[in-house]
């Protein structure tokens, strides 16, 4: 099983930009796919996570009202829209999904299968 994240970049200040993780051989009940970022050194921090049986939505207080997640069922994809960037969003983007998911899930333990990561550099 793979997951494929993709979406990173280099972004200025303010700025915005989206994350994709499609989950293209995964079943889609009771699945929840999540957003973790790590910065070297660090421990890998829970972002975000969804629902893809009912859509609910889930956010780290850092990003709550600046990162909006959501999904595409038809194309079992995440999208993870981040806005007003600072370079404190720094980090390696991973996307990952838990089986037999209920309600929110942070612990990185909990999840399944993991995307490859995706870098973010949010420039000063």
């Amino acid at each position: 099983v793979q997951l494929q994240a993709s979406g990173g970049g280099l972004v200025q200040f303010g700025g915005s930009l989206r994350l994709s993780c499609a989950a293209p051989d995964l079943t889609l009940e009771r699945l929840a796919i999540g957003w973790f970022r790590q910065v070297p050194g660090q421990e890998r921090e829970w972002v975000s996570c969804i629902s893809f049986s009912d859509g609910r939505t889930y956010y780290a207080d850092s990003v709550k009202g600046r990162f909006a997640i959501s999904r595409d069922n038809a194309k079992k994809t995440v999208y993870m829209q981040m806005d007003s960037l600072t370079p404190g969003d720094t980090a390696v983007y991973y996307c990952a999904a838990a089986r037999d998911a209920i309600g929110v899930i942070r612990n990185a333990g909990r999840y399944d299968y993991w995307g490859q990561g995706t870098q973010l550099t949010v420039s000063s």
